[in-house]
């Protein structure tokens, strides 16, 4: 037989993604001629008596992630009181979102944190949530499990009539070339050569992860993330040096999909046992740059943006091809990641962004807004307050759940008809009326950044999970 499924692996006792995944690579591989009752009891056996195992030549690295070797824990205290900290456009951003953010000003390795105006609760530290920390640390749940969600914008060489003429081709390019959610895999392989890199042999956790980040190359994420054919509009000297006009154009939301979250979940693990936090405070566990893991984390977490860049270079690459249009330019960004940098008073830092654009000054970047209001390309002026950062998005004010369960169907078509877009897939979870309101968050943002063009979304691609 040889195969088992994920589930059967949790009830096993395999919960996490990278246990999971080691123990399918390895039934596939040598299990080829076992009952599945075998299987069964052999990995039960392994996950139930890991120390056995760790010298065996097969199940040896399955037994390792099953039972690491035991490492120095550290308990910390947290500050009596938060930090000083900056908040923008704190009129329309929640309490929990704030009591977040005040938690992760009482870590003792915190420098400095803002909260931008599209926040929004999460887990740990919130959405919109920026952080600085001391320059030997970095928290994994503080950049977040999308690992390097990216906003990416290629700008096409036709005018926004191309989008009726050419409607049925902008269609079928988006249905043919776009994939999402969990089983959302391209019918026609792809390459990149980031996945021939040395990491991927040299760490383990890469290398048990290399096949399933082939497999969901130039794809997409479920939830809030999307591919749009959408309108650009640049006034006159714009930062493209291109001709004051409308354009035709292409911008994608997504990031480094089950590699990511795969990295995140096992590294915030290990940080969770080596460094011991009050409770409220746990998913702000942090790992030494200074350690083997951390520097694992490290070099992971730069893979991983190197793989959400390669994702939307194809996306970007096979729907300009199915278009039958050339690229005139191209702009894009993280928004889940951390960065080496340095405080106005001259130290060093690694400042943490979930959920918030990188905004130093004259850096350019992107804010979109939802599926029928408009996005931003915008530029940095690099205001220290919010450790040049500024929004991601428009933010949230209903929870999916909320939102799937007060917004019909029916209202949602009606707003998009009303605003002129085309929504293929898609779910009430994702309506506009579940944002905030994207011109509202700009205004909040006028010290942050400068607006250098406008996006409008026409049709729509996103997971219909």
């Amino acid at each position: 037989m040889g195969n088992i499924k994920p589930k059967e692996l949790s009830k096993l006792g395999y919960t996490n993604n990278v246990a999971r995944s080691l123990a399918i690579e390895l039934v596939a591989k040598h299990c080829k001629h076992h009952t599945q009752e075998e299987i069964i009891h052999l990995l039960q056996d392994i996950s139930q008596s890991p120390e056995r195992y760790k010298k065996d030549t097969i199940w040896g690295k399955l037994a390792e992630v099953l039972s690491p070797t035991k490492v120095e824990t550290t308990t910390y205290e947290l500050r009596d009181s938060p930090l000083p900290y900056t908040i923008y456009g704190k009129d329309h951003i929640d309490q929990l979102s704030i009591s977040q953010i005040e938690m992760a000003m009482r870590l003792p390795i915190t420098l400095s944190g803002a909260l931008m105006p599209d926040g929004c609760a999460g887990y740990g530290l919130p959405i919109g949530g920026v952080l600085a920390t001391t320059d030997d640390v970095v928290i994994p749940y503080a950049v977040g499990k999308d690992i390097a969600c990216r906003m990416s914008l290629t700008i096409l060489d036709a005018g926004v009539d191309f989008i009726e003429k050419h409607h049925d081709r902008a269609i079928e390019a988006l249905q043919n070339n776009t994939a999402f959610g969990l089983d959302g895999i391209l019918p026609f392989k792809q390459y990149h050569p980031l996945l021939d890199k040395s990491e991927f042999r040299e760490i383990p956790i890469l290398k048990n992860l290399r096949e399933k980040a082939v497999r969901q190359l130039g794809t997409s994420g479920k939830g809030n993330h999307f591919v749009d054919i959408c309108e650009i509009g640049l006034p006159r000297n714009n930062v493209f040096g291109l001709p004051m006009d409308s354009y035709v154009g292409i911008l994608s939301h997504s990031g480094s999909r089950g590699l990511g979250a795969a990295i995140a979940d096992y590294y915030t693990g290990v940080a969770k046992e080596t460094c011991r936090l009050p409770r409220q405070a746990g998913p702000f566990a942090w790992l030494s740059l200074n350690s083997e893991a951390g520097e694992e984390y490290w070099r992971c977490m730069q893979i991983a943006g190197e793989y959400s860049t390669a994702n939307h270079e194809c996306i970007h690459y096979n729907v300009a091809k199915a278009l039958r249009l050339k690229v005139l330019a191209n702009l894009s960004n993280h928004h889940n990641f951390a960065w080496r940098n340095h405080l106005p008073d001259g130290r060093s830092t690694i400042i943490h962004r979930k959920g918030a654009t990188p905004a130093h000054q004259g850096e350019l970047g992107i804010i979109p807004g939802s599926m029928a209001t408009p996005g931003f390309i915008v530029s940095g002026k690099g205001c220290a307050g919010s450790l040049f950062s500024a929004s991601h998005g428009a933010g949230r004010t209903m929870s999916r759940l909320d939102a799937r369960n007060s917004i019909s169907r029916h209202a949602l078509k009606k707003y998009l008809a009303e605003h002129n877009v085309m929504l293929l897939g898609g779910t009430t979870e994702e309506a506009p009326q579940a944002y905030k309101d994207i011109h509202q968050v700009m205004d909040s943002q006028h010290d942050l950044i400068n607006i250098e063009g406008k996006i409008i979304p026409r049709i729509v691609r996103m997971s219909e999970e």
